[in-house]
């Protein structure tokens, strides 16, 4: 089973429940409380919008267990002097890999946040995430072509351009090296 939470430096990124994405579907005035953290102004951001979180809790309920941390995750900004915790984006996966290790991933800062390098951040958790399953070989994620922040955040995390989708978004792919078990590393 794939960890449900991670720690970046300024981050704590946590794997979307069934529970979660109700209360912001249904019970939005909920959400904030049962994520132990505030809200941006601008919530939800980029493509992040009702019909990806509906997609998510359908694929986390037809799923069960098993589907944990392959879809939504949630960044939560870590409490700092008077700011408090706070939602300021999310990101995630597609879904689990396929046949040959490939997954999808995607990611969207609120506009609050963005140029703080959260965004980097995010994807080197969800790269982490990718790696501690030993189930994903390669990562892929695309982006339109004027999106040049989003470029800038996944050529930082060793993303490289693949040229261009069908859509004329632009594909970006990186190999992704499984993490160590930390078991085999206590007895070597």
């Amino acid at each position: 089973m794939i960890p449900l939470i991670t720690q970046t430096p300024r981050l704590q990124i946590l794997a979307a429940s069934r529970a979660l994405l109700t209360a912001e579907l249904h019970k939005p005035q909920y959400f904030p409380t049962l994520l132990g953290a505030a809200l941006p102004t601008d919530w939800p951001p980029g493509d992040y919008d009702r019909a990806a979180m509906e997609y998510f809790l359908e694929k986390l309920t037809a799923g069960g267990r098993d589907a944990a941390g392959w879809y939504n995750w949630y960044a939560l900004r870590k409490a700092e002097g008077d700011t408090p915790r706070t939602l300021v984006g999310t990101g995630g996966f597609t879904g689990p890999p396929d046949a040959a290790g490939l997954a999808e991933l995607g990611f969207a800062i609120a506009a609050d946040w963005r140029g703080q390098d959260l965004g980097t951040e995010l994807v080197a958790g969800l790269v982490q995430q990718a790696a501690a399953t030993g189930m994903v070989r390669r990562l892929v994620a695309h982006t339109p072509p004027e999106n040049l922040l989003s470029q800038r955040v996944l050529l930082a995390n060793g993303f490289a351009s693949e040229g261009t989708d069908f859509n004329g978004r632009l594909r970006f792919e990186r190999a992704v090296e499984p993490a160590a078990d930390p078991k085999l590393q206590a007895l070597g």
